[in-house]
């Protein structure tokens, strides 16, 4: 199961919590009985451990981080894996696309111009003093009682991202930020080929590629030439019948890792567009 973080974090009461409208601050406290899974974020990720230690795996990526660490996590689906000497304590600071836009535009003197277009998904960020003493400043905000005016989150939420752009040691990661705000949607066929192969449901590629759902469709079909059901079934298939060929999973894990829902289905749906069910195209591929 892929958990939707950010739409979790905003239900359950029981975490620390600062939200505004493009923006959300999280303390998050994880017991070491938890192991590894999925998840779907729609918002990017600034992600700094308070203490024990973590693996996030991205696309050709993996990264342990610990205690005193941080990670800049763009939109998608990544698998996490925890290890188990000590409780997990993270803070979390999801930010979207039009925060980081809007914020470029209130400050045209920071530039970061870049002729990379294939930016990695995710990046580390260097943890000085400066950075430090604002998580601890965050923190006491989560200890007081009462509410905590909007304006005064948003001020936090820009400072954390001026300290991550004004750090030479983070020039990649403003370069990339800083191309965030000449976009005017996500770059959706880039988006499709990279998540293709996960359990999301058509609204939450949608959100990905930072539409609605009828503006996605929409927009799909003018660019693909047919529809997202289509097409997402076609390359989960391309993808399963590549791992037939080249991997030595099995066929039922390669039914999970192509996105499909069921073996049943995956054995039929495979069957109609090769020919042949999964283990007798392998066999075939074997004996020759």
């Amino acid at each position: 199961m892929i958990v939707d973080i950010q739409r979790y974090f905003e239900r359950h009461p029981k975490f620390n919590k600062l939200m505004g409208d493009n923006y959300l601050f999280v303390e998050y406290k994880c017991p070491i009985d938890i192991e590894n899974f999925q998840l779907f974020t729609d918002s990017h990720i600034i992600n700094y451990v308070i203490s024990g230690k973590k693996d996030w795996f991205g696309p050709n990526q993996t990264f342990e981080i610990q205690g005193g660490d941080a990670l800049f996590v763009r939109k998608g689906v990544y698998t996490t894996r925890q290890h188990f000497e000590v409780d997990y304590c993270v803070i979390l600071f999801f930010i979207t696309d039009d925060f980081v836009a809007n914020f470029f535009r209130d400050h045209l003197e920071l530039k970061f111009v870049s002729a990379q277009i294939d930016f990695k998904q995710i990046f580390e960020v260097d943890v000085n003093d400066s950075f430090e003493a604002l998580i601890l400043s965050i923190f006491n905000y989560f200890k007081q009682a009462g509410e905590i005016p909007k304006s005064l989150v948003e001020i936090k939420f820009r400072e954390l991202l001026f300290n991550i752009l004004l750090n030479p040691k983070n020039r990649t990661l403003a370069q990339y930020l800083y191309s965030l705000s000449d976009l005017q949607k996500a770059n959706m066929e880039h988006t499709m080929l990279l998540n293709f192969q996960y359990d999301l449901g058509l609204d939450e590629f949608a959100r990905l590629c930072g539409r609605s759902l009828s503006a996605f469709k929409r927009d799909f079909k003018s660019h693909f030439k047919e529809t997202p059901g289509r097409w997402i079934k076609n390359k989960r298939l391309e993808y399963a019948k590549t791992l037939l060929n080249q991997s030595s999973l099995t066929v039922n894990e390669i039914c999970y890792e192509s996105g499909f829902k069921n073996t049943s289905h995956f054995n039929s749906t495979f069957k109609e567009k090769y020919g042949l069910p999964p283990h007798q195209f392998r066999s075939n591929i074997k004996a020759q």
